[in-house]
This record gives C-alpha cells, sequence and structure tokens, in this order.
C-alpha cells in the first residue's frame, strides 16, 4: 500500500514511534498485512520498560481481586497462543502459592477489604476458599490445552516446602510461562524487517506535524547528529512512559488523555532453593511478588510499584526497595534474603493508562488505544502487559481499519518468531542435536544456544567446527562469531545491548569484560560490521 509522491519520496502507510514490545509488535503485525511501516526507536530495542519485566506470559492472577476479567481472559488466552510460536524463548512454569497461616495484610485489594467488612474474622487476609475460586476462575478463563491446571501441595513433604519457614503448611500450585522479554522485542522487529519493514535504533524523532493528510516526521540519528525526514499516513506513538511527551510536545496535539507512570523493581539473589519452579507470595501491604528461578544460577525477585515522577528520570532500584523485597521474601524463605544476597538489581516504568486509581498497585494493567482523526491520523498507545502485546497490535489494526479499507484481516496468531519453528515441547531434541552437530559445545552452552536462537542457532554457529572457530571469547560465553550474529541480524550495538539485553551474559561477566567487549563492538559499528 505504499505509493511516491511527485518528488519521488517514499511515503510510509505507517510510522511507528516506540521500539518496545507494543510499537514492534504493531509493527510487525502492520506490515504482514502488506502496509509500508517505518519504526524509530530513540535507544536500543526494549531498552526501556519492555527489557524490565518480570518475564513472564501470565494471565495476572491478582487482577481478578480488580474486576479485570476481560483482561485476564485475554491474558490466559494468549499464553499458549505465545507459547507455541516461540517455544525457545518461553517456557511452561508451575507457580507455588503458599498460604501463610499468620499473614495478615495491612492494606488490601477492594475484595479483600469488602470481606473484612462482612466477616471480619478473615479482615486482611485473603481466604483459602477464595483463592481456590480464584484458581479456579484461572484454569478455566482461558481454554488450556498445553498447560496443567492447579493442584493441592502439602508443604509438610513436598520438596517445595523445604526452603520455606515451618508452619507454611499449604500451597496452591498453578501454570504460567516464562518469557525472554527483550528477545521477544528484538525477534517481533526482525519480522517485520524480513518482511519489509525499516527499523531505526537510536535515532530520536524530533518532531512530528501534519501536513495536508500526511504526518512529517523530522528524525536524528542519536550518534552522529545526522537529521532525516519521513512522511507516513498515520503516526503511531507507542512511545510507551513518554507517550504523553509524544502527544503533546513532538506531535503538538491536544488531548486530555493521561498517562500514569509506575515503577517496577527487582533484585536478582543467589540462588535460593534448587527446584526449578517459582514461588507466589502474599504481603501483608496485600500486594504480591514472585520468586523466580533465574539464569540458572540465581533468583529473580519482584516487583515493587511505586508512582515514578517523570519518564526522563531513569529508574533504579532505590535501597527502600531492595529492603522491602529482602523483607517480603523473608516472610516466606526459612533463611532470611538479605541485601548481601543481590548480586543485581533493575527497574523499570509502565505507562500506564491514568484511570485514577487510588495506588499505583490498584491502576489498570489493561491497554487503552485512542484514535485522534483531526487531521492525518494519531494513533495513541497506553499500557499494555507484555504477555497481550499480540492482541494490542491486533486491536490497533482493527482501529485503523477504516484508513486502511482494504487491509487483510489478523495473521500473527499460530505464526512462529524466528527460531520458533519447532514444536513445543522439542527443546530437548533440539538440544541434542546441536551437541552431535557441533560436538564441542558443552551441554550449558547448547541449552544456551537453543534458548535463545531456537532453530537459527545453526545458522549462527555456521561452519565452525572447533571452539576456535567461533573466534575471540570475551567472557560469559560470549564469542566473536555470536556478536557478529548480533550485530548484523539483532540491532546491537554496544555491549549493554547483548549482556543485559540480548542476554543475561553480564551476571557472569567482569566490569573490564564488559568494558573490552563494547570497545572491541564500537570498533566493528564503525567499521560497518553490522
Amino acid at each position: 500500500m505504499t505509493d511516491k509522491t511527485g518528488n519521488g519520496a517514499a511515503v510510509a502507510d505507517l510510522f511507528v514511534i516506540g521500539g518496545g514490545i507494543n510499537g514492534c509488535g504493531i509493527a510487525r503485525d502492520a506490515v504482514g498485512r502488506g502496509l509500508s511501516v517505518v519504526l524509530a526507536e530513540q535507544g536500543d530495542l526494549a531498552q526501556a520498560t519492555s527489557s524490565a519485566s518480570t518475564k513472564l506470559f501470565h494471565g495476572g492472577l491478582r487482577y481478578l481481586e480488580y474486576g479485570e476479567i476481560r483482561l485476564v481472559r485475554e491474558a490466559l488466552r494468549e499464553r499458549e497462543t505465545l507459547l507455541r510460536a516461540m517455544p525457545h524463548i518461553s517456557w511452561p512454569m508451575r507457580f507455588v502459592l503458599p498460604w501463610h497461616p499468620e499473614m495478615r495484610f495491612e492494606g488490601g485489594t477492594p475484595v479483600s477489604r469488602l470481606l473484612g467488612v462482612f466477616m471480619p474474622w478473615l479482615r486482611g487476609r485473603r481466604p483459602k476458599w477464595m483463592i481456590r475460586l480464584g484458581l479456579f476462575l484461572y484454569d478455566h478463563l482461558g481454554g488450556r490445552e498445553i498447560l496443567p491446571g492447579t493442584t493441592r501441595l502439602d508443604l509438610r513433604t513436598a520438596l517445595e516446602g523445604a526452603p520455606l519457614k515451618p508452619g507454611i503448611e499449604v500451597a496452591f500450585e498453578y501454570s504460567d510461562c516464562w518469557v525472554e522479554d527483550s528477545r521477544l522485542v528484538v525477534l517481533n522487529a526482525r519480522d517485520a524487517v524480513a518482511r519489509g519493514a525499516e527499523v531505526l535504533t537510536r535515532v530520536r524523532v524530533e518532531q512530528a506535524r501534519r501536513v495536508g493528510d500526511l504526518w512529517e516526521i523530522t528524525l536524528r540519528d542519536a550518534e552522529t547528529g545526522q537529521a532525516m525526514t519521513r512522511r507516513a499516513r498515520v503516526l503511531v506513538n507507542a512511545a510507551g512512559p513518554w507517550v504523553g511527551d509524544v502527544i503533546g510536545g513532538v506531535a503538538g496535539v491536544n488531548s486530555t488523555e493521561r498517562v500514569r507512570l509506575v515503577r517496577g523493581s527487582h533484585i536478582v539473589t543467589r540462588k535460593l532453593y534448587d527446584h526449578d519452579k517459582c514461588y507466589f507470595f502474599q504481603g501483608r501491604d496485600g500486594r504480591i511478588i514472585f520468586a523466580i528461578p533465574y539464569e540458572g544460577d540465581f533468583t529473580l525477585i519482584g516487583t515493587t510499584d511505586a508512582d515514578h515522577p517523570d519518564a526522563d528520570v531513569p529508574p533504579v532500584c532505590t535501597e527502600e526497595e531492595q529492603d522491602y523485597l529482602c523483607t517480603f521474601a523473608s516472610e516466606y524463605f526459612a533463611q532470611p534474603v538479605t541485601r548481601e544476597d543481590i548480586v543485581w538489581t533493575y527497574s523499570g516504568v509502565r505507562p500506564l493508562y491514568d484511570d485514577g486509581a487510588g495506588t499505583a498497585a490498584a491502576a489498570t494493567r489493561d491497554y487503552v488505544l485512542r484514535l485522534n482523526r483531526e487531521g492525518a491520523p494519531l494513533l495513541n498507545v497506553f499500557g499494555g502487559k507484555i504477555t497481550t502485546y499480540r492482541r494490542l497490535a491486533e486491536s490497533a489494526m482493527e482501529k485503523l481499519g477504516a484508513v486502511f479499507a482494504d487491509m487483510p484481516g489478523p495473521w500473527t496468531a499460530g505464526v512462529p518468531l524466528p527460531g520458533g519453528d519447532f514444536p513445543v515441547d522439542g527443546v530437548e531434541d533440539l538440544i541434542a542435536r546441536l551437541m552431535r552437530d557441533y560436538p564441542f559445545l558443552e551441554e550449558g552452552e547448547a541449552r544456551r544456544m537453543v534458548r535463545a536462537y531456537g532453530t537459527e542457532a545453526w545458522e549462527m554457529l555456521g561452519d565452525a567446527r572447533a571452539r576456535d572457530d567461533l573466534g575471540r571469547d570475551f567472557g560469559g560465553g560470549l564469542s566473536a562469531r555470536e556478536l557478529r550474529w548480533l550485530m548484523r541480524h539483532e540491532f546491537a550495538r554496544r555491549a549493554e545491548d547483548v549482556v543485559w539485553r540480548r542476554s543475561k551474559r553480564g551476571l557472569r561477566m567482569s566490569v573490564e569484560e564488559i568494558a573490552t567487549l563494547d570497545a572491541w563492538m564500537r570498533e566493528q559499528d564503525g567499521e560497518g560490521e553490522r
């Protein structure tokens, strides 16, 4: 649906601002329907919110208490759709929800407060029947086919009870899925490019103005300072925390819609237990946190909910948030979690739609799409969850149906992302085959390759017949061959793109190793190795 103007400059159908999961998901969906698409991201792909999630495809069990049934149903249905499309970067996980007999909440959700009015003896506590009801809905709202349902655990004898405090005797175990969030974004961008989209990283949108029935967009390369211009029929504002800045500042459009910035922080600690299941803990303030096996040798704990003042203020996990998460987890673990156990922290800003909720925790996680037709169309994207990104993209295209009347219908359900063209239960077979074809790989290395690249691991490793064929070893298992692949195919430009987003190898690398890697990547980037 692309045309040319009289001066020969191409006009894109869609110009997308924002290289997070929503922007990349919309770009992929749109270009797959035959639209011409340009996407600009001011930093690296997934550099902000989309790399700072709890890394779960989940329905959002706690959202049932806030009455967000539609959101939970949609997210539950999406889990298995997404799992089938990316079995390398996503996999099923079992979640253990202990019932703490002494855990009385000081705050609570609307449901728990209502229960307290009519049944004072339950005030501040989610009773077992309420948990069972929530999990029953969780099992049946989404039409499970792959994931197993809820079971009850006796923690006095079950292995899952061993790391917990004595006296916590009952738990409920249910299913959700893990996902490598940053890789999800990159793979959506890669698939969009393979289908014809143009993706610009480290390019800032300085201004967008309506000229007749088109948008004229002024861009600047963040590293070279080079200015450029693009034109498009529709502007899609998927700028995440900066969505409000784009509306009023970049596009100069008046709007009553507001975004609520909520900071979510996580800590990564030493490995706290030996099994491969996640814990779902309820806190005294009515909130919940997860404790999740992470990168083999660590445990991920999060998240917090705190209002964040400004999108341009980098989010950090404060000392208070670290103490909060340690104290919260220590209510359950027999061995207290302390600041000394923390090896890394990260924090992200969720751009939630401002629905006037009293607390950050209560603010809706649902997405809101607003189409402005006062001239060339502007679609603003508020909120959203990583689990519902694909449906958000479909909804965005439905909104634009009036603009592109001959546009084909939805297509992304069931279509694998790059490297994901194998069965959900095929990971172990893929690992075994990779080790046969590349005998110099150890089992852990082959597993990491398959979990990152899926069937593309063979293309990345190429004709290597020995470890030396992979080139220089930069530490953390990163070779020159893998780095060149990431630079040529996955938009990586700097060490932080690789060690904290394309992978988490930074957990296993020294500051000096990361600095050496960064210098090498800058040199390769300057020589056009991308």
